[in-house]
């Protein structure tokens, strides 16, 4: 800006130098121009006066003429202060007063002679080579019975008029000097006016362009420039706006896309990926430092989904198809890819959606798993309950002992029949969450002493010890039916599994303080323990450890798969402990309040 201020300076100094000199020069000329014109006019008129006082003298010899025109021109010259010089009509020379006339050349030629000639008068202004210096000259004819006999010539020397002309050039340029300081110090005073504002917008524009929105150019006036100022605050407050704008969508889009379920993938038209959500690493095993910037055929991806982007790009066409990923993870995923074109069908690349169906697929397959349990499970007594009674039909009947003993049997499956179809009813509704909870305070050292003598009779068939230890003060907010349905098929677990003389108990403490206070139950047998390997599926729908020894005990396969889902619904949790030929653990954290 500096640099501009300087350049806008020096304009004005030229303008303002070039306008002072050229009315300078002019005014100079037309000094000049008006000295002159008063000297020859002053000197037509001694013209005028030596023409009728002198008198033309042509008879005599050449040297008697000479001489009397050479002392007229010096008598002349003392009262005219010129030089005086007489001239013959063919040019000669007859007399000077200030050089001899003989060593004069021919003067027909001189241009104010040749004016004189044509015109009645002339004059100009040449160097003259006798004197060595310019001088005015002006010439009249002298006429005589109607024709030119001679000139008379008056000159005039102009040193004075030229020092004049150059003592008012030092005036000029000495003035000019001074305008030059004077007109210096105002225009740059001037070019600091209009670039200071203009230096403070260039500011301000330049924070705009590096992201400064905020910037502001404070306006002081009224003029162009500050209308000038006033578009850039306002060209400021919309960029700033727009940006905000920007920022807040692409803040939404951004929180969007890295809180979406889905993987969200963008590969531009040269096939290089240009977005990755958070769930797309999580899916794919690689963050968006790894592949941004990569083409999707040199990053180390799946061989099939390189394969499906490889076909989009080809056929600009939508593709979906199910891939399984093994890492980082076994997962099912299914996977859209969508051609992205503009509103002029120009093409931009390729967007892939991950879904994670990896659930689903597992939801399907339980859902199947249990169809086919169901089924077994149903055909099994179904099955022995058609057979005892074909035989009875066939003759066994009638042998009252034999009969009574397929009854029985046929009764027992009946009841096991119904076991199954009501843990099966019961478990839909527990899953489906159709049995809403009715929550009460629960005495829990009473609540289990109710427990523990309920089921004291089966134990005691197989002298199994049922062991309580339950502080006195310890109460807890829960579903008094649905708890007594969890400690019962837990209890009931450990009688079956246990060998006689064995030990089934119930233990339970206070754990934490406040709200998140909890109580945490544990439930524990001596009984044949679980497999490490098994432990993880235990809660799974008819899944059995000893599936021989659970039919024989009469067992549905659904009694852990509910005390699992009716934990849960009381906002707890449930683990198991076990070792084989030891016994389990059954581990229950509740909270205290609902």
């Amino acid at each position: 800006m500096l640099k501009f201020r300087v350049r806008l300076t020096l304009i004005f100094i030229t303008i303002i130098g070039l306008s002072v000199t050229a009315a300078g020069i002019f005014m100079m000329s037309v000094l000049k121009e008006s000295h002159l014109t008063e000297m020859r006019e002053g000197m037509f008129r001694q013209l005028n006066i030596i023409s009728a006082t002198v008198e033309w003298k042509s008879s005599g010899s050449d040297d008697e003429i000479v001489e009397y025109f050479e002392t007229e021109a010096l008598r002349i010259k003392q009262f005219a202060e010129a030089r005086v010089t007489f001239i013959r009509a063919d040019g000669l020379v007859l007399g000077d007063s200030d050089e001899e006339a003989e060593a004069m050349d021919d003067h027909l030629s001189r241009v104010e002679i040749q004016q004189a000639k044509e015109h009645g008068s002339g004059t100009s202004v040449r160097f003259s080579n006798t004197v060595k210096h310019n001088m005015l000259y002006v010439a009249r004819p002298v006429i005589e019975g109607g024709q030119i006999v001679g000139y008379i010539r008056l000159a005039v020397g102009l040193q004075d008029v030229e020092q004049a002309t150059w003592r008012l050039w030092s005036y000029l340029l000495s003035g000019l000097i001074i305008v030059f300081l004077f007109s210096g110090l105002i225009s740059y005073r001037i070019a600091q006016g209009l670039t200071r504002p203009l230096e403070r917008m260039t500011k301000v524009a330049q924070q705009i362009s590096r992201m400064n929105y905020r910037a502001r150019v404070k306006v002081r006036s009224k003029d162009e420039i500050g209308q000038l100022g006033n578009a850039i605050n306002l060209m400021a407050d919309s960029l700033q706006f727009q940006v905000n704008r920007i920022q807040e969508d692409e803040s939404r889009m951004k929180s969007v896309l890295d809180n979406m379920i889905s993987g969200v993938l963008m590969i531009d038209r040269l096939g290089h990926f240009v977005l990755l959500n958070r769930s797309a690493e999580e899916l794919i095993g690689f963050t968006s430092q790894e592949l941004l910037g990569k083409k999707y055929d040199e990053a180390k991806q799946q061989f099939e989904l390189t394969r499906m982007i490889e076909d989009c790009f080809e056929r600009r066409e939508p593709i979906r198809d199910e891939i399984v990923f093994y890492f980082p993870e076994e997962r099912t995923l299914d996977i859209n890819l969508a051609p992205m074109t503009d509103g002029f069908g120009d093409w931009h690349g390729v967007v892939i959606v991950l879904h994670d169906i990896t659930a689903i697929r597992r939801l399907e397959r339980i859902r199947s798993e249990f169809v086919a349990n169901v089924s077994h499970e149903l055909k099994t007594p179904i099955a022995a309950v058609k057979g005892f009674a074909e035989t009875l039909l066939a003759g066994a009947v009638n042998d009252l002992e034999t009969a009574k003993s397929f009854l029985q049997i046929i009764f027992d499956e009946s009841e096991r029949l119904n076991r199954l179809i009501g843990d099966i009813l019961e478990l839909s509704k527990i899953e489906s969450k159709r049995i809403p909870l009715q929550f009460s305070p629960v005495h829990l050292s009473g609540f289990t002493d109710k427990i523990v003598h309920m089921m004291q009779a089966e134990a005691t068939k197989k002298k199994i010890n049922i062991e309580s230890y339950v502080p006195e003060d310890l109460y807890i907010e829960a579903d008094e039916d649905r708890l007594r349905q969890i400690f019962i098929n837990l209890l009931s677990n450990g009688v079956n599994y246990t060998p006689e003389g064995g030990t089934v108990g119930i233990k339970m403490e206070s754990v934490g303080s406040g709200r998140d206070e909890k109580v945490r139950i544990i439930i524990y047998d001596t009984g044949i323990g679980i497999p490490k390997k098994d432990i993880p599926r235990i809660f799974e729908r008819f899944y059995r450890v000893d599936k021989a020894r659970s039919r024989s005990s009469g067992g549905t396969g659904l009694g852990l798969s509910i005390v699992k889902h009716l934990v849960e619904l009381h906002k707890a949790t449930i683990r198991v402990e076990s070792e084989i030929g030891i016994g389990s653990r059954f581990i229950i954290e509740m909270p205290v309040l609902q």
